[in-house]
């Protein structure tokens, strides 16, 4: 599916279940751990410069960010998870709210999970995948900064992240840099697909539940 970019704003930030946005309009979340690099894929795949806050500091996105996308999609920007630097309670506060966004939200919903190329999938990246698994929230992988891993290194790394994830080989796993553009394409391939039939995608993820 080719998807003109007309319109992207900012609508609300949401810190706690009664910010939510359950409108009818699908809603694709990302997510990952802090300093994956989702602020700039976000602009990357918008074409914008700063729509999506890019921080210097990891951890700064503590709230779940809106973005309505053409007036008929949102793109959901979930608190960065695993940053160190931050309290504990600070940690449990952003899960609890991730929780929630994903036990309150009942419009259709596609997960991309974002994964540092260069660093492979963490245990937090896999009790992630986990916990999507678990609620039968269809999840498309994405490895950041793949432009950060030698060439002849990459398909090497991209099969250990698969095999770290329990990815099948059907499943999707796009290398993607925000610096050079790679992987824009595949990942609005997908991102389409689920917009083109929103509501079978969310009928199977209730029938997982």
């Amino acid at each position: 599916m080719a998807l003109k970019i007309e319109s992207g704003q900012f609508i609300r930030s949401a810190v706690s279940e009664a910010d939510f946005l359950d409108d009818g309009y699908p809603q694709v979340a990302f997510v990952g751990r802090s300093n994956v690099g989702k602020s700039s894929l976000l602009n990357r795949l918008l074409g914008r410069k700063s729509l999506a806050r890019i921080s210097s500091t990891p951890g700064r996105t503590r709230a779940i960010n809106y973005f309505l996308i053409n007036s008929s999609f949102y793109f959901v920007d979930l608190p960065g998870f695993g940053y160190a630097k931050v309290s504990k309670q600070v940690r449990r506060d952003w899960a609890r709210l991730t929780e929630k966004y994903f036990e309150s939200v009942s419009d259709p919903t596609r997960v991309i999970q974002l994964v540092d190329a260069k660093v492979g999938a963490t245990n937090l990246d896999r009790e992630a995948a986990e916990y999507f698994d678990s609620l039968g929230v269809p999840t498309t992988v994405v490895a950041t900064k793949i432009d950060k891993v030698p060439r002849s290194k990459q398909i090497r790394q991209l099969k250990a992240i698969r095999n770290q994830l329990m990815l099948s080989n059907d499943s999707a796993l796009i290398p993607f840099s925000a610096v050079r553009g790679d992987g824009v394409k595949e990942l609005w391939r997908e991102i389409g697909s689920f917009l083109q039939h929103p509501s079978s995608s969310h009928q199977a993820t209730l029938g997982a539940s």
